[in-house]
């Protein structure tokens, strides 16, 4: 008898565009599991919300506490109104929350939107806190979303992510390996919101830039790029290295737009194993696969053994969020949701808190 599960999941980025939430059905069925997609928005933020997000890793004790409570309130207030609006009865809510702190040397990942407050305001259970344990399990909490691709999209080679941070999945000799490549829509949209736009459309403003090799040679010197998987990278290291050579250079914003997307393409490349002697299929998703002249260089980078491939819209701008909901269901049943094969965590384990409601 197939079982499936209706779960709303819920995604904060770090580029700060906004609420993922993502109604999607889970069924296992021939041993396999099977997914689907049925609603899905994303809620854009006011202002004085990303100023309280994007100022949260200076705010006091008391500041990051009440942000914390009043984030899961209106994350649960907003799946309620969802909820009605799309006249359905999910299962639960897994949420990941919106990150203020990732320093895994440290043993420390922090993610805002208190899940008691999402269940008492969308009147559901919830499940939250993803990382926590796999850290002190000495991992590094991250990347999570690999058992995702694995049991999801197994059918690619590799499954890259252009959020505000780049990561890869992918298997090797029956082993999943998986982490953050380098800054991706964090460096890009923080350029394009210097001459105030949103984001770079298409990555036209980046097209008819030029390369600085100045930059690039900087932007790809850090030690972080030849290190030895299991790794990760969190917005401090962004704005400590990458933010910095980008500030600290004279190039005009489009030339510095071009020579960002160059530097993302290299490290995607230096990134990825020949894993056979076929033809490697590469799933990207993301809000960086919406850009053209990013997603060019990435394939000119990788070459003709490789073939990138872009989802539907849907699957490019929900799939972090259908990630978290499914490792909401395999918490729900008590299943390994993340793996020590990615985290160097000492062992698999079963990551999240639930409030039932």
């Amino acid at each position: 008898m197939d079982t499936s599960y209706h779960v709303i999941g819920l995604m904060s980025g770090t580029s700060l565009d906004g609420l993922d939430i993502a109604h999607c059905r889970f069924t296992y069925k021939s041993q396999n599991w099977v997914y689907e997609i049925l609603n899905t928005t994303t809620l854009p933020y006011i202002d004085s919300l990303i100023d309280s997000l994007q100022g949260a890793e200076t705010a006091s004790a008391l500041e990051l506490v009440e942000l914390d409570h009043a984030f899961g309130s209106f994350m649960g207030q907003q799946v309620h109104e969802f909820v009605q609006q799309h006249e359905i009865q999910p299962d639960f809510v897994a949420s990941h929350g919106h990150t203020i702190f990732h320093q895994p040397d440290k043993h420390i990942s922090l993610q805002l939107g208190h899940g008691a407050y999402i269940a008492a305001n969308a009147q559901l259970p919830v499940i939250c806190d993803f990382r926590t344990l796999d850290i002190a399990l000495g991992g590094q909490g991250a990347p999570l979303v690999p058992i995702g691709d694995e049991l999801l999209f197994s059918k690619y080679d590799y499954c890259i992510n252009l959020g505000g941070i780049a990561n890869v999945s992918y298997s090797q000799n029956g082993r999943r390996s998986a982490f953050d490549i380098s800054a991706c829509n964090m460096l890009l949209n923080t350029l394009a919101n210097s001459i105030g736009k949103p984001y770079d459309k298409d990555g036209e403003l980046a097209r008819s830039g030029s390369l600085q090799p100045d930059l690039l040679s900087t932007l790809n010197q850090p030690a972080y790029f030849s290190a030895p998987a299991p790794k990760s990278l969190g917005k401090e290291w962004v704005l400590e290295h990458s933010l910095k050579s980008i500030e600290e250079s004279n190039a005009s914003v489009i030339d510095k737009l071009h020579t960002v997307c160059q530097h993302i393409a290299q490290q995607i490349q230096q990134a990825l194993p020949p894993l056979h002697e076929g033809m490697h299929h590469v799933l990207l998703t993301g809000g960086g696969a919406f850009n053209t002249f990013l997603i060019e260089q990435i394939q000119k980078q990788l070459g003709s053994k490789f073939l990138v491939e872009v989802p539907e819209p849907e699957v490019v701008s929900f799939k972090e969020a259908l990630i978290f909901a499914f490792l909401g269901v395999l918490r729900w049943r008590g299943e390994h949701n993340c793996l020590s094969s990615v985290t160097g965590a000492s062992r698999n384990n079963v990551g999240g808190a639930i409030y039932l409601c």
